[in-house]
This record gives structure tokens, C-alpha cells and sequence, in this order.
């Protein structure tokens, strides 16, 4: 139905990553909230968040039911994982907080997420 809805893959990537988003920063705020350093609010939430996304990203957007794929979808998470949390330490030594290093992230991460699934994860499936 999202695909008759929104034909655009990257229209409804967006659609979907702004739910995964806000699940995903729901979880990494949470976290912190609880007291828990942020490089492991970030692992906590990319976790949750890889498990929830996998299934939405790969249904809603690139139309894929395999379950194979998973190994690759979390390969690509380790990536954005690594490369979030490398600018959020950037960021924290410039002097942002951790709440809005994380917000500031989430347009990057959604980028570098969509190329890596359309290339690599969900390319040929």
C-alpha cells in the first residue's frame, strides 16, 4: 500500500526512516536518561533499532521478504554505527551535548543508511 501511496523509493525510504528515526532516538534518549554513557546509549539504540529497522526498511521500501539478508543489513549498521559515533565524539569535543550530537546525526546517518542498503544490503534481492 506505502509503495502505491508513494512510488518514490527514496520518498518512502524517508517515510520510513523518519519512523526508525524517531524509534531509534526515542531509544538512545531513553538510555541516556537512564544514566547510561552514550557510546553505549548509541549501541543500545542501533541494536534495538537494527532489529526494528530491518524488517520495516526491508518491506516498506526495497520490497524485500528474505530474511538472509539480515547479516548484511547488520554489517551496513556497523558501519553507520562507527561513523555516528565518530562525529558524535567530534561534536562532543567541540562542546555540543550528547542530546544534540545525536539529534544532528540522524539527516547524515539516514543518508549513509539509504546507500548502504540500496547498495549492498537490498541490491539484487
Amino acid at each position: 500500500m506505502l509503495r502505491r501511496l508513494v512510488p518514490s523509493q527514496f520518498s518512502r525510504f524517508l517515510i520510513v526512516g523518519l519512523l526508525n528515526s524517531l524509534f531509534g532516538y526515542g531509544c538512545f534518549a531513553v538510555f541516556l536518561a537512564c544514566g547510561v554513557h552514550y557510546t553505549l546509549a548509541l549501541l543500545g539504540a542501533t541494536v534495538l533499532g537494527v532489529l526494528f529497522n530491518f524488517k520495516t526498511t526491508g518491506k516498506l521500501v526495497f520490497q524485500s521478504h528474505s530474511n538472509k539478508l539480515i547479516f548484511r543489513f547488520v554489517g551496513a549498521y556497523c558501519i553507520v554505527y562507527a561513523t555516528n559515533l565518530a562525529l558524535m565524539k567530534a561534536l562532543l569535543l567541540v562542546g555540543a551535548s550528547t542530546y544534540a550530537s545525536g539529534a544532528a546525526l540522524l539527516l547524515p546517518m539516514a543518508g549513509l543508511s539509504f546507500f548502504l542498503n540500496k547498495r549492498f544490503v537490498f541490491k539484487h534481492d
